[in-house]
C-alpha cells in the first residue's frame, strides 16, 4: 500500500482508521469508539478504554516470551560505562521502584518530577510512574533552580526523583544544589526527594526529606500495573511559552500508546527486535516519545546515550555507537551533524566503522539546512529524512513514511502530512492560501491521537494559545507553504520561541532575566542564525540613565544572569549595549527586523517604525560583535 492510499483511507474514515490502529495495543478494556467530540473543540480519544502504558511497554513483551531481549542499551562515553538491560530486568527494576513510590503514598493521579541525566534510572522512573498511574513531569537537568521552581509550583509534585549530578565533557553539574534552590523558591513543597547517587559527585541529603535511591527501594514489593482511563494524563511536559511562563503539555495515555506504536513501523520502518536510537535527552519530547516510550511499546531495543556528538571522545562517537549496537534507524537533531561536520568535515572517522546496519537517518527538532542534509547523505549513503513535529503533538506531523512508502526527498522540506493531520496554509484572516503562498501553518481539528488535549490546569490558556486565532484549527506557530505535490516547507516561527540546537527556548524568558539586572532599563532578545546550533540568542541592552560602569562588566553580568535563571541550555553568550531599541509608534519592539539585519537578509523598512535612524545604531552594535551587516 502506498502513502496516498493510506492517507486517503484515514481521510475517508478516521474513526475506523484509528480503531484499527488501536488493535496493536493490549487493553484491559478495549475502546468502543475512537474520537470523543462531546466537548469540542477540546477533543479526546479512546475515552471509554482502560489501559496501562507500562504494561504495553514491558509486561506484555515478557509475557510473550521476549523477556531475554535487550530493552535498553546504555552507552555512556562520559563515564566509560555500557550496560544491556533486558525486558525482564527492566520489568523487575520498574515494578520495584513503583512499589517504593506506593510506599511513599504516591497513587494514581499524583505528580512526580523527574530531574535526571541520561541514565537507565530515568527511563525506569518514567515507567514506574506510568505503572501506578502517577503523572510524571521530566525536567531537563540543565535547567536552573527558578525554572525548576516554576514547574514545581505548576505540577505540584509529591516527590522528585533525581540524580546527584549530570556529566558534561570536562565538567560535572551538581543537581542537588539546584533542587534545593528550587524547593526554596517554590511555594509548593514536595514531600520527598529521592537521589540516585552517582560516584562522580555524591550529594548531601537532608534528613527526613531526602532519600538515597537504593535505600529507598530496600523494603519495596513489586507493584502491579494500575489500569487508567484512556484520557488519563500519562505525563506533563513543559514547553516554552511566548510570555516566558512554561506551558504544561498534557499527554493522554491511550492516544499516546496508539500513535507511538503506529509511528515506529509506518514512519521509521523498524520491526520489533530492531535497534532504534534517538540521540536526544529524556527531558525533551523526543526523549519521551522515542527514547523511552515508542521503542519499548513497539518491542524494539532503544539506545540510551550519555554523551555528545563531538568530544566524547571525538567526532566518530555516533559512528561507533551505530556500528557497535547495530542501529537500524537513527534520529537526531541537525545541530549534532553540524558539530560533527565542523570537527571532521571530510568524515574521516566514519571509515573506522561498519555502518551497513543503518537504514536511515531521521532529523528533527529544528530546520534541517540543505548543506547538512547533503553532507550527511553523501557521507552515510543512506536516506537523510527530515521530519517536523512539536512537543504538543508528541509525534510526526509531517514526515516521510518509510514503512509505508519511501517518498522522494525534497531537501528543505520535511515531506508530507501523516494520517491524522489535515494541514492548511492560512492568511491572517484565516483564509486558505494557494500552493506556494507563505502563510500560517494550521492543522484542522481534531488533532490525532497522542496530541495534547489541553494544557495542565490551563484550559483557557490552551484555547487562547492554540485555538483562538483560527477557529476550527490548531495554530502551530510556524509559517510555511505547501508545494504542488503536497510537500510542506516550514519557513519561520511566528512567535518569539527560538530553536537553539533543537531546544525550543523563549526569548521572553531571557528578557525577563535580563530585566532583573539593576543597570538594564530595557532589553530585547532575538534568535540569530548560527552555523552550529541553528539559532543562538542575542541580547540588546538599554542601560538605566546615569550608569557609567564599563559595558563589558555589565554584559558579563547579564550573561551570567541568564545562565543562572534559564540554565546553560539557553546558550546565551552574546549581548550588546545599545542606546535604544527600534520600535513601532505603538511601542512594539521590531524584533523580526533586527533578526533580518543580524542575518544579513534584505528587509523592508517597517511602515510603523518610530525612528528609522535607530536601525543604523543596531547595525553598528552588530558590527562590534563581528556581524557583517
Amino acid at each position: 500500500m502506498d502513502y496516498h492510499s493510506v492517507y486517503k483511507r484515514w481521510q475517508a474514515d478516521p474513526e475506523s482508521f484509528w480503531m484499527e490502529a488501536a488493535e496493536n495495543i493490549d487493553w484491559e478494556q478495549k475502546p468502543t469508539f475512537a474520537l470523543n467530540d462531546s466537548n469540542a473543540p477540546l477533543f479526546e480519544w479512546y475515552t471509554d478504554s482502560y489501559v496501562n502504558t507500562c504494561f504495553n511497554a514491558i509486561d506484555r513483551h515478557v509475557e510473550n516470551g521476549r523477556g531475554d531481549q535487550t530493552a535498553i542499551i546504555y552507552d555512556s562515553p562520559v563515564t566509560e560505562k555500557k550496560e544491556h538491560i533486558t525486558y525482564a530486568q527492566l520489568l523487575e527494576k520498574t515494578s520495584v521502584l513503583a512499589g517504593s513510590l506506593i510506599n511513599k503514598g504516591i497513587t494514581k493521579g499524583d505528580r512526580v518530577i523527574i530531574y535526571m541525566p541520561m541514565v537507565p534510572e530515568a527511563i525506569v522512573a518514567m515507567l514506574a510512574c506510568a505503572r501506578i498511574g502517577a503523572i510524571h513531569s521530566v525536567v531537563f537537568g540543565g535547567f536552573a533552580s527558578n525554572e525548576l521552581a516554576v514547574r514545581i509550583d505548576d505540577a505540584k509534585p509529591k516527590t522528585i526523583l533525581a540524580a546527584s549530578c549530570g556529566i558534561e565533557p570536562g565538567r560535572i553539574i551538581e543537581y542537588k544544589p539546584l533542587i534545593d534552590g528550587a524547593i526554596e523558591l517554590s511555594k509548593h513543597k514536595p514531600e520527598s526527594v529521592v537521589i540516585l547517587q552517582r560516584p562522580q559527585s555524591v550529594a548531601s541529603l537532608i534528613p527526613g526529606r531526602d532519600f538515597d535511591w537504593d535505600e529507598f527501594q530496600i523494603d519495596a514489593e513489586s507493584a502491579d500495573c494500575v489500569m487508567v482511563e484512556g484520557n488519563h494524563p500519562a505525563y506533563i511536559l513543559y514547553t516554552s511559552g511566548t510570555t516566558g511562563a512554561p506551558k504544561g503539555v498534557v499527554r493522554p495515555t491511550a492516544g499516546h500508546l496508539v500513535a507511538l506504536h503506529w509511528s515506529m513501523k509506518n514512519i521509521y520502518n523498524v520491526d520489533p527486535g530492531d535497534v532504534f536510537w534517538a540521540a536526544s535527552d529524556v527531558g525533551w519530547v523526543v526523549g519521551h516519545s522515542y527514547i523511552c516510550y515508542a521503542p519499548l511499546i513497539h518491542g524494539n531495543t532503544t539506545v540510551l546515550f550519555e554523551g555528545k556528538p563531538v568530544g566524547t571522545p571525538d567526532a566518530g562517537t555516533f559512528w561507533r555507537v551505530i556500528s557497535e549496537h547495530k542501529v537500524k534507524a537513527f534520529f537526531t537533531a541537525p545541530t549534532a551533524f553540524r558539530a560533527i561536520k565542523r570537527e571532521d568535515p571530510e568524515g574521516k572517522f566514519k571509515s573506522q566503522y561498519d555502518l551497513s546496519c543503518l537504514q536511515a537517518l531521521f532529523l528533527a527538532g529544528e530546520r534541517a539546512d540543505p548543506d547538512t542534509i547533503n553532507w550527511a547523505q553523501n557521507l552515510l549513503g543512506v536516506p537523510v529524512i527530515d521530519h517536523w513535529w512539536q512537543t504538543e503533538t508528541g509525534w510526526t506531523i509531517v514526515g516521510n513514511p518509510t514503512g509505508i512508502e519511501s517518498l522522494p526527498i525534497k531537501v528543505g522540506s520535511p515531506s508530507v502530512p501523516m494520517p491524522g493531520y489535515d494541514i492548511k496554509i492560512l492568511d491572517n484572516d484565516g483564509n486558505e492560501l494557494s500552493n506556494g503562498e507563505l502563510g500560517a501553518v494550521a492543522i484542522k481539528l481534531p488533532l490525532p491521537p497522542g496530541s495534547l488535549p489541553t494544557l495542565w490546569n490551563a484550559e483557557e490558556r490552551f484555547k487562547k494559545s492554540y485555538l483562538a486565532t483560527f477557529p476550527g484549527f490548531y495554530e502551530t506557530g510556524d509559517a510555511g507553504l505547501i508545494d504542488d505535490e503536497g510537500y510542506l516547507y516550514i519557513m519561520a516561527r511566528t512567535d518569539d520561541v527560538i530553536n537553539v540546537a533543537g531546544h525550543r527556548l523563549s526569548t521572553g524568558a531571557m528578557e525577563e532575566a535580563l530585566s532583573n539586572h539593576a543597570d538594564v532599563a530595557e532589553c530585547a532578545v532575538i534568535g540569530v542564525s548560527d552555523q552550529l546550533k541553528g539559532q543562538v540568542p542575542l541580547g540588546f541592552l538599554c542601560l538605566t540613565k546615569g550608569v557609567n560602569r564599563p559595558h563589558e562588566e555589565i554584559v558579563s553580568e547579564c550573561i551570567k544572569l541568564v545562565r543562572n535563571q534559564i540554565g546553560p541550555v539557553a546558550s546565551f553568550k552574546l549581548a550588546t549595549i545599545v542606546p535604544r531599541l527600534p520600535k513601532t509608534r505603538s511601542g512594539k519592539i521590531l524584533r523580526a527586523t533586527m533578526v533580518k539585519i543580524a542575518d544579513s537578509q534584505e528587509f523592508k523598512m517597517p511602515a510603523t517604525i518610530d525612528d528609522p535612524t535607530i536601525l543604523d545604531e543596531i547595525k553598528v552594535s552588530l558590527q562590534s560583535l563581528g556581524y557583517a551587516v
